[in-house]
């Protein structure tokens, strides 16, 4: 819920009423901080996003390079197992509510690497929670746009004190 101002006789905008929760949602889905973590290919397409081209500042998602001041961890690429255990030490640093998104057909499910390759994890789910997929290979900028926006929607939606 969007918040709404209350205007007065003059038309000048005096009080904005809302609930203390919807507040929270809206100022948590306004202001996402990525924590970039590119493996593979899909980086490139995820840095693509990141340049003034798309501009995902407007939708006030801004990249930080470390965990603690991150709430969005974006995977892309692949998975191995090698690395499953950085993705989980950098998950566990990152404040709460945190938020996974799985960007590209590698970190998804392994992509085309899992069926003969020993050492690709089957997706990053079995290793964190994930809250939106974004699928392709590579995924284009505007997917992981669209992830974004479907990630927004659903902290728009939830209660801000039952994750965790």
């Amino acid at each position: 819920m969007t918040p709404q101002p209350t205007t007065d006789k003059s038309g000048e905008a005096s009080v904005m009423l809302m609930h203390s929760e919807d507040l929270l949602n809206w100022s948590r889905e306004k202001s996402l901080w990525p924590l970039t973590f590119g493996l593979a290919c899909c980086a490139i397409e995820m840095m693509g996003a990141m340049t003034a081209s798309y501009d995902l500042e407007r939708f006030g998602i801004f990249p930080r390079p470390s965990p603690r001041q991150s709430d969005i961890m974006i995977v892309s690429g692949t998975v191995t197992y090698k690395m499953a255990d950085r993705i989980r030490r950098l998950y566990e640093q990152m404040a709460e509510p945190r938020y996974v998104i799985s960007m590209g057909s590698c970190s998804n499910c392994g992509g085309p690497y899992w069926q003969h390759g020993y050492h690709v994890v089957k997706g990053v789910d079995r290793i964190i929670p994930v809250d939106v997929y974004v699928p392709g290979c590579p995924p284009r900028p505007e997917a992981l746009i669209d992830g974004f926006l479907k990630l927004q929607e659903k902290i728009r939606t939830e209660h801000p004190l039952s994750r965790g």
